[in-house]
């Protein structure tokens, strides 16, 4: 049973990108890293976004 459902959690995932974007801190001026998880329509869209 196990494996049924890792397969179908599988084949769902494909849809989906995982976006990792760096910001830069106002307080100390550092940067951080900020980890997106989001559909692969929406990802140009976020990338856009500041």
């Amino acid at each position: 049973m196990a494996k049924k459902v890792v397969a179908t959690l599988q084949s769902k995932s494909k849809d989906y990108a995982k976006v990792i974007r760096m910001k830069k801190s106002d307080k100390s001026g550092a940067y951080t890293f900020v980890e997106d998880v989001v559909p692969n329509d929406k990802v140009k869209d976020l990338l856009e976004k500041k």
